[in-house]
């Protein structure tokens, strides 16, 4: 079974609902209810394909309602069984606040072919394909990771750039990094995004690094699966209910490192429309009862497309 470009189309015109849901709370301070009203459109679009769905990536359980939740079952109950992820609002607080980087998310697979992922934080790693496969690992220091890229690339380590959460738990990544010499793009949120800008040289970003969210990561690599770009992720799980969670959901070694072809395990889609403008593309703009909206896909291992749709809200 293969992932038709009707559904491809389809998902492109549910994260520019989304999306465009969130308009009326750009700045607004509402992160709870521009979340709410992306999720609420997010569910009933998807409702309505003629697909056999599951939530595997989601925002909570089936007791946080309205979330998107993981086991929720979506579509009409016939059709392709797939797997779906799910970031109706990747950067909540870019809504609120007005800030660039907001968009809404979806990525689709086979049924099993998508890594179900608890909700608990992940190690990652990335780069582009430009790269042989081992030049970056999760397995490797900091330093050992800057000049493999170094090698690989002509590199000084004064021309690589690595993109990284601003977080205190990076505090040792990011005091290597600047022994090193090497620049550093820190974001205050929103891994998916911050992931793919080393999908293309016009972003400047070489390399991804650092411990954010573990369903993010699994989204993040169904897009960069499609661009034959290098991930890895490890679970983090610190508490025994995290565990006991994993366990449930066919994780036995706790400690695993896994590899892009393991996290998304064929074909899949991804789809990401903006709300906010950011560097992968712009955010909604209206124009009387029109809305524009702009959305990066991947598909079919070839390279990020960009669709520009008009939309009518009445």
């Amino acid at each position: 079974m293969k992932l038709s470009i009707d559904l491809l189309n389809n998902l492109i015109d549910i994260t520019s609902n989304s999306a465009i849901a969130c308009f009326p709370y750009i700045g607004k301070n509402e992160k709870i209810l521009a979340d709410k009203s992306a999720t609420d459109v997010m569910r009933d679009m998807l409702n309505k394909l003629n697909i056999n769905g599951e939530v595997v990536i989601g925002e909570g359980e089936l007791d946080e309602a309205p979330m998107l939740y993981i086991g929720e079952k979506l579509g009409k109950g016939k059709g392709p069984n797939i797997d779906i992820a799910v970031d109706p609002v990747e950067g909540t607080n870019f809504v609120a606040k007005n800030l660039p980087g907001a968009m809404s998310v979806l990525a689709v697979s086979e049924k099993g072919n998508l890594f179900n992922a608890p909700e608990t934080y992940m190690e990652k790693i990335a780069v582009g394909n430009h790269v042989p496969k081992d030049t970056i690992d999760l397995d490797f220091s900091v330093e050992k990771n800057i000049k493999n890229y170094s090698n690989a690339t002509s590199k000084n380590p004064n021309e690589i750039t690595v993109c990284i959460l601003d977080r205190p738990r990076h505090k040792k990544i990011i005091s290597e990094l600047i022994r090193l010499n090497v620049n550093i793009k820190y974001i205050s949120d929103g891994d998916i995004s911050g992931a793919l800008l080393v999908s293309d040289k016009k972003f400047g970003v070489d390399l991804f690094m650092g411990t954010g969210g573990g369903p993010e990561g699994v989204i993040a690599a169904a897009a960069l699966d499609n661009l034959n770009c290098k991930f890895q992720g490890r679970f983090i799980f610190n508490s025994n209910k995290d565990k006991i969670r994993a366990n449930k959901m066919g994780i036995i070694d706790l400690n695993k490192k896994y590899e892009i072809n393991e996290i998304v395990k064929g074909e899949s889609i991804f789809c990401a429309t903006g709300i906010t403008s950011g560097e992968l593309m712009n955010g909604i703009i209206k124009k009387d009862d029109i809305f524009i909206t702009e959305t990066i896909v991947g598909y079919n291992r070839s390279s990020l497309k960009l669709v520009k749709k008009e939309i009518s809200i009445t």
